[in-house]
């Protein structure tokens, strides 16, 4: 289905002039249940243009009614309105009146949904809201809020906290979250700053990067590599035991122990030991002569 608000010849655009929009919505009849039953039926079975135009229609102000209930949110209330109008061509296209439901109690629902996918996709840059609760709490953590008269920068109590989560079925940690993110709207890195003198200057320039650059991190790829030529020719110095004992000590993922060294030579534990330090000693001083 075509989602555009002129895909049965109407042009409901309500950006232009908001006030004009609202007056011109006024003008159209509300269908009465039987008169709007008659034209349900007869859409399904024609898909006529006309008569869609008269359900849409008649149920613009229902759209207006539920985007007053989300101004809230700081959104442009008339790309609300237009997002409504979607969900209310939606809702001609799957009502199935034989049912016995007034088109406004099935169309409610799908205004709703486009609503606040509107509102969920434009509200914060990060993505929220993702399963059903969350999308509830997101909704509701304001209006809980007025109704508790709470103010948005104080924090909530524990018991409060408690009654909300409970009430809605999330999680405390959830309300936590919520509130904050609706206490602190997001903002793009990308903005440009408030009297910028060239006006390209953005929040991102005044981020500073403290990774290390392309010099630096070839320059300690080099004194890495240096160090690990330095180590394998000092290794030269050791015997094979001595090799064995340092790497299963000083240089396996797991270290041994000198109890499983001392076994595996049939030595002292305090030998083991002496042979690891001895071999740190060797390798320390040759390293100090290849140098």
């Amino acid at each position: 289905m075509n989602t555009s608000p002129t895909l049965i010849g109407l042009d409901f655009s309500p950006e232009n002039n908001l006030t004009r929009y609202l007056q011109t919505i006024r003008k159209f009849p509300i269908l009465e249940q039987e008169e709007e039953y008659n034209l349900a039926i007869e859409y399904q079975k024609k898909r006529d243009k006309e008569i869609a135009y008269r359900l849409v229609t008649s149920h613009l102000r229902l759209v207006v009614k539920v985007v007053s209930k989300y101004k809230g949110y700081g959104l442009p209330i008339s790309e609300m309105i237009s997002e409504g109008n979607i969900g209310l061509l939606y809702a001609i296209e799957k009502f199935e009146p034989e049912k016995g439901f007034r088109f406004s109690t099935y169309a409610l629902w799908w205004i709703k949904a486009s609503v606040q996918k509107y509102i969920l996709n434009s509200w914060s840059l990060v993505k929220l809201g993702t399963t059903a609760a969350q999308k509830k709490l997101f909704f509701n953590l304001r209006k809980i809020k007025n109704r508790l008269n709470l103010i948005d920068d104080r924090e909530m109590s524990q018991h409060v906290l408690n009654q909300i989560a409970q009430s809605l079925d999330v999680s405390i940690q959830d309300v936590t979250d919520m509130n904050t993110r609706l206490k602190a709207h997001d903002g793009s890195l990308n903005t440009v700053l408030d009297g910028a003198s060239d006006n390209t200057t953005e929040w991102m320039d005044f981020i500073s990067d403290n990774k290390p650059n392309q010099e630096e991190c070839l320059a300690y790829r080099e004194t890495m590599r240096y160090r690990r030529r330095l180590f394998n020719d000092a290794l030269c110095v050791l015997n094979s035991r001595e090799k064995d004992i340092l790497f299963k000590r000083r240089l396996a993922e797991k270290a041994a122990t000198l109890d499983d060294l001392s076994k595996t030579y049939h030595i002292s534990k305090e030998r083991v030991r002496q042979i690891e330090l001895n071999s740190i000693r060797k390798i320390t001083k040759a390293v100090g002569v290849i140098q």
